[in-house]
C-alpha cells in the first residue's frame, strides 16, 4: 500500500510536468531532523538526529499564495538510554529506536514578502520503516518491527521559507502527529527538520 502510494504520487508529479513547467515550480530538498516521540506526561526519550529528502511542487493561485505538495522520506524516532548495563554486548552508548515514514504534507504557502514565505498544513504520512538499531554508527545492530506502529499517522506541519531569486531556498519547519503512534501507548511524533532545496 505505501509502495503503491508512492509510486502513484510520482506517476501524478510526472504527467503533470509538461503540462504545466511554465506555471508550477517543481523542486528537490534535504536536511536533518532533530525527531523525539512526545509522550502527554512530558517525559520524552532523548532524540534522534537524522535525515528528511524529497521533492515538491510550488502551485501558485495568486502573488502571495500557493499550495505547495511534497514527498519526503522522513527518518525519525527517538534515542534510548542503553538498557545493557553490563557491555554484554558491546554496543553503543546509545540505542536508536527508528521510524522512518514517507510524508505527504500539503502546504498552504503565504508570502510575507518577497522570497520569505509562512508554511502549514496538513501531513499524511506512512510507515516506511521501524526497528531498534543498538549499533547507530555502524551496518549491524538493526532489529525490524513488526506489527509495531500503525502504518499511517495523520499530522501537521507549521514552517518558514526563504527562496532567492536563483531558486535556492533555505527552511526550517515542524512536524507534529496528531494520530498516536500506537493503539494502545501514548505517543505521538514531533519533529523539527532544517533544510535546503532548490526551485526549477
Amino acid at each position: 500500500m505505501k509502495k503503491l502510494f508512492l509510486i502513484a504520487s510520482f506517476i501524478v508529479l510526472g504527467t503533470t510536468a509538461t503540462q504545466a513547467q511554465d506555471y508550477w515550480n517543481f523542486g528537490i530538498k534535504g536536511g536533518a531532523n532533530f525527531a523525539t516521540i512526545a509522550n502527554e506526561d512530558g517525559e520524552n526519550p532523548d532524540g534522534r538526529t537524522s535525515f528528511n529528502v524529497g521533492a515538491m511542487v510550488e502551485i501558485p493561485v495568486s502573488d502571495k499564495f500557493s499550495i505547495q505538495p511534497e514527498v519526503l522520506y522522513s527518518a525519525q524516532g527517538a534515542t534510548l538510554a542503553s538498557f545493557d548495563e553490563d557491555n554484554t554486548f558491546d554496543v553503543d552508548d546509545n540505542v536508536e529506536y527508528q521510524l522512518d515514514y514517507i510524508q505527504v504534507p500539503v502546504l498552504a504557502k503565504i508570502y510575507l514578502v518577497e522570497g520569505l514565505s509562512v508554511q502549514v498544513g496538513p501531513s499524511f504520512n506512512f510507515l516506511a520503516n521501524e526497528e531498534i538499531d543498538f549499533d547507530p554508527t555502524s551496518d549491524s545492530g538493526d532489529i525490524d518491527i513488526e506489527d509495531g506502529a500503525n502504518g499511517f499517522e495523520f499530522g501537521g506541519a507549521v514552517g518558514l521559507e526563504y527562496k532567492f531569486a536563483n531558486g535556492f531556498l533555505i527552511q526550517g519547519r515542524y512536524t507534529r502527529g496528531f494520530s498516536e503512534i500506537y493503539d494502545n501507548a501514548d505517543g505521538r511524533n514531533s519533529v523539527v527538520q532544517a533544510g535546503i532545496g532548490f526551485m526549477f
